[in-house]
C-alpha cells in the first residue's frame, strides 16, 4: 500500500513538475507551508532525486536509440550513394552506345552516298562550308537544345540571352574570380563561352548544377590576357573589357590553355564571320531584266539611272586592320594607349573620308562611335579633379591633347581650368599659416601666381589653334583671382592687421600679378576691384583710430614746450621729422634739449605724415576720395583746436606759443602734405589747398568760447 502511494506521488509529482504553468517559487513557499518539519523537507528531496536519476536513465536509453536509427539512416544513405553512382555508370555506358550506333550509321551513309561523306568532312575542316537543308537543320537543332539547356541552368539570363538562331553554345567551366587588385579570392563562377559573347555566372549555394545570372560581354568588346604565373597565384588569365576587368584562375595549366585557345579561336571565327558577312553584303547585286516596251524614251531614261550605280564606288572594308580595329581600340583603351586609340580613328576617317556611306559603313561607324564615346570618357576621367593634382599643369597634357584631336576642345578646355582651379585651391589650403602675416603673403603669392602663370603658359601651349577657349580662360583667371583675395582678405584685413602691414601684403600682391604681363595678361585692375571694398575699410579704421588719438592728446594739452632731455633723442626725432619731408625742422629747435613746439602738434605731424605714406601705397584710383577725405578729417581735428585753443587762451605767453604751432601746421605741415600727396596721385588736391587757404584766412572771435570740433 505504502509503495503504491509512492508511485502515485511520484507520478503527481512528475506531473506537477511537467506542467506548463510550474513557478519553482511558489512551490517551494506551498511546500514551506504544508510541511511539519524538517523531515518531510528530507522526504520530500529525496523523491525529486529519485525522480531526477529516473529521467536521466530515460534521457540516456532515447538518446542511444536515436544514435542507432542515426547509423541506419548513414547506412542507407551511403546503399543509396552507391545505387546512384551504378545508376549514374549504367547511363554513361548507354550514352557511350548511342553514339556508337549514331557514328556506325553515319559511316553506313558515308559508304552509300560517298558525296554526303565529301560534303561532311569539308565542313569538318571549313565549320562556314554549308551542308544539306537537312543537316543544317540537325545541327542547328542540336545547338539550339544546349542553348535551351544552358537557359534552364541559369537564372536571370533569360531575358538578356534571347535565342537566336546563329547562337550556341562553345565551350564551359568553372573557374575561380580574384581581386585584379589585392590578388584575393572573390567568389566561384561558371563562364558559358558562346559563339559571339560570354556568360559569367554564380553557383547557387543550396541547388547543385544550378547558376544565377552575373554578367555577360559581347566578344567584340573582349581581350584576353595571359596573366603570368606567380606562385601561388598561377593558372590564371585577365579577361579586358572598358572599363573593367577581371582575373580568373582555372583548375590546372591545362583547362587554362583551353580556355585561353577556345576563347581566341571563337572571337577569331566572329571575325571571320562578321568578315564573310560584309563581303557578302558589298557584293553588287544583279540589275533586274528590263522589260519590253513600246515607248522609245524608256530606253534613255534607263541608261542615264544605269549611269551612276555603274560609277557607284564599292567601299572595301575587308581590310584586316578594320576588322580588327574595334578590339585594338578596346586594347589601347585597356592599356591606356590614347595617342595609339586616336591614330587608329584619324587613319579610319582619312580611309573613309570620300567614300559613299553604305549601309556596312553605317554598322563599322556605329561601332567605332561607341569605343570613342568610352575613350572620350576615360580621358574625361583623367583630367577630372577626383585624380591626382601632382605632376602641375603639364601632367593633363597628354589627355587635353587627345580630347582636342577628338574634336572635343570645348570639353577639354572646361575640364583642363577645372583641373586647375581644384590644384590651386588644394595648394592654398596646404600653405601654412604663419605668425608674421607677411611672411604668409609672400608665399601665398608665390604658389598662386605661379600656379596662375604655369596655367596661362601650358593653355597657351595646348590650345594654340583655338581662339575661342581664350574668353575661357580670362573668366576662369578672373575666378581664381577672387579666390586668391578671399584668402588674402581674410589673413590681411579681417585679422585687424595695422595699415602698414597690409600696405605691404597689397604692394607683394601687386608685384606678383605684374609677373603674368609675360604673357601679355594683367589682372591687376581685377585685384583692384576686388580689394576696394577691403583697402577703403582699413583706410576709414585707422583714420578713426587717429582722429581718436589727436582727441585725447587735444583733452590733455597744456601747450609746453617739448624737453627731450638727451642730445640723441632730439637727433632722433629730427631725423624722424626729416623722413616725414619737414626739412626746416631745426628753427623749432631750442636751446639744449628744447623743441618749441607742443608734444601734441609733434604727435599728430608724425601720425598723419605715416598714414598718408601707407596710404599711398595702397593707392589706386578707385581709392582717391577715400584718401582725400580722410586726410581732410584728421587735419581739420588738429587746425580746429589750435583755433579754439587761441581763442579760449588769456596768457601772452602761451598765446604767442599757440601762434607758433599754428604757423608750423599752416606753413610746414600742411604744405608738405600737400605736396606728397600730389607726389603719390600724380595730380593736386584742391580740397587740401582750400582747407589751407580758408585756415589762414580764418577770423578769431574774442568772444567765442566754444570749440567748432
Amino acid at each position: 500500500m505504502a509503495l503504491s502511494l509512492g508511485e502515485g506521488g511520484g507520478s503527481r509529482l512528475r506531473r506537477q513538475l511537467e506542467s506548463g504553468s510550474f513557478a519553482a517559487g511558489e512551490y517551494v513557499k506551498q511546500l514551506s507551508q504544508q510541511s511539519d518539519g524538517d523531515r518531510d523537507l528530507q522526504e520530500h528531496r529525496q523523491r525529486i532525486q529519485a525522480l531526477s536519476e529516473e529521467t536521466a536513465q530515460s534521457l540516456k536509453r532515447n538518446v542511444y536509440q536515436n544514435y542507432r536509427q542515426f547509423i541506419e539512416t548513414a547506412r542507407e544513405i551511403s546503399y543509396l550513394e552507391s545505387e546512384m553512382y551504378q545508376l549514374s555508370h549504367i547511363l554513361t555506358e548507354q550514352k557511350g552506345i548511342m553514339e556508337a550506333v549514331t557514328q556506325a550509321l553515319l559511316l553506313q551513309a558515308d559508304r552509300d552516298d560517298p558525296a554526303l561523306g565529301a560534303r561532311r568532312a569539308a565542313a569538318a575542316a571549313d565549320p562556314f562550308l554549308p551542308l544539306s537543308a537537312k543537316e543544317a537543320a540537325a545541327s542547328e537543332e542540336g545547338r539550339q537544345r544546349t542553348l535551351t539547356t544552358l537557359l534552364e541552368k541559369v537564372e536571370g539570363c533569360r531575358d538578356l540571352l534571347p535565342e537566336s538562331p546563329g547562337k550556341y553554345l562553345v565551350y564551359n567551366g568553372d573557374l575561380v574570380e580574384y581581386d585584379a587588385d589585392h590578388m584575393a579570392q572573390i567568389q566561384r563562377v561558371h563562364a558559358f563561352l558562346m559563339n559571339d559573347c560570354l556568360l559569367v555566372a554564380t553557383a547557387l549555394p543550396n541547388r547543385r548544377g544550378a547558376y544565377r545570372y552575373d554578367a555577360l560581354y559581347p566578344l567584340d568588346g573582349l581581350a584576353v590576357v595571359n596573366v603570368k604565373d606567380n606562385p601561388p597565384m598561377k593558372d590564371m588569365f585577365k579577361l579586358l573589357m572598358f572599363p573593367e576587368s577581371r582575373i580568373f584562375q582555372a583548375e590546372n595549366a591545362k583547362i587554362k590553355k583551353e580556355w585561353l585557345e577556345v576563347l581566341e579561336e571563337t572571337k577569331r571565327n566572329r571575325v571571320l564571320s562578321e568578315k564573310r558577312r560584309l563581303e557578302q553584303e558589298a557584293l553588287p547585286r544583279p540589275a533586274p531584266a528590263p522589260s519590253e516596251s513600246t515607248n522609245p524614251f524608256e530606253e534613255d531614261e534607263d541608261e542615264e539611272e544605269e549611269e551612276p550605280s555603274a560609277e557607284e564606288e564599292v567601299v572595301d572594308l575587308s581590310l584586316e586592320w578594320i576588322q580588327e580595329l574595334p578590339e585594338d581600340l578596346d586594347v589601347c583603351i585597356a592599356q591606356r594607349d590614347f595617342e595609339g586609340a586616336v591614330d587608329l580613328l584619324d587613319k579610319l576617317s582619312e580611309y573613309l573620308g570620300d567614300k559613299p556611306v553604305s549601309q556596312p559603313v553605317k554598322e563599322l561607324r556605329a561601332k567605332v562611335d561607341e569605343r570613342v564615346r568610352q575613350l572620350t570618357d576615360v580621358l574625361v576621367f583623367e583630367l577630372s579633379p577626383d585624380r591626382s593634382l601632382r605632376g602641375g599643369p603639364r601632367a593633363t597634357r597628354r589627355a587635353v591633347s587627345q580630347l582636342i584631336r577628338l574634336g572635343q576642345s570645348t570639353k577639354a578646355c572646361e575640364l583642363f581650368l577645372k583641373n586647375r582651379a581644384a590644384a590651386v585651391q588644394t595648394a592654398i589650403r596646404q600653405l601654412r599659416i604663419e605668425g608674421a602675416t607677411l611672411l604668409y603673403i609672400h608665399k601665398l603669392c608665390h604658389v598662386f601666381f605661379t600656379s596662375l602663370l604655369e596655367t596661362a603658359r601650358e593653355f597657351e601651349t595646348d590650345f594654340a589653334g583655338n581662339n575661342g577657349c581664350y574668353s575661357a580662360f580670362v573668366v576662369w583667371a578672373r575666378s581664381s583671382m577672387r579666390m586668391f583675395v578671399d584668402a588674402f582678405s581674410k589673413q590681411v584685413f579681417d585679422s585687424k592687421e595695422s595699415l602698414s602691414t597690409a600696405a605691404e601684403c597689397v604692394k607683394v600682391a601687386k608685384e606678383h600679378c605684374k609677373q603674368l604681363s609675360e604673357i601679355g595678361l594683367d589682372l591687376t585692375f581685377i585685384i583692384h576691384a576686388l580689394l576696394v571694398k577691403d583697402i577703403k575699410g582699413a583706410l576709414q579704421s585707422y583714420k578713426d583710430i587717429i582722429i581718436e588719438a589727436t582727441k585725447h592728446r587735444n583733452s590733455e594739452e597744456m601747450w609746453r614746450r617739448m624737453n627731450l632731455m638727451t642730445p640723441e633723442a632730439l637727433g632722433k626725432l629730427r631725423e624722424e621729422m626729416r623722413s616725414c619731408g619737414v626739412g626746416n625742422f631745426d628753427q623749432y629747435t631750442g636751446d639744449d634739449c628744447w623743441v618749441n613746439l607742443s608734444y601734441t602738434v609733434v604727435a599728430f605731424t608724425k601720425q598723419t605724415m605715416a598714414f598718408l605714406e601707407e596710404a599711398l601705397k595702397l593707392y589706386f584710383p578707385e581709392l582717391h576720395m577715400v584718401l582725400l577725405e580722410s586726410l581732410v578729417e584728421i587735419i581739420l581735428v588738429a587746425v580746429q583746436h589750435v583755433d579754439y585753443s587761441l581763442r579760449c587762451e588769456q596768457d601772452p605767453e602761451k598765446k604767442a606759443f599757440i601762434r607758433q604751432n599754428a604757423s608750423f601746421l599752416y606753413e610746414t605741415v600742411l604744405p608738405v602734405v600737400e605736396k606728397r600727396f600730389e607726389e603719390g596721385v600724380g595730380k593736386p588736391a584742391k580740397q587740401l589747398q582750400d582747407l589751407r587757404n580758408a585756415s589762414r584766412l580764418m577770423r578769431i572771435n574774442p568772444e567765442s568760447t566754444t570749440s567748432v570740433v
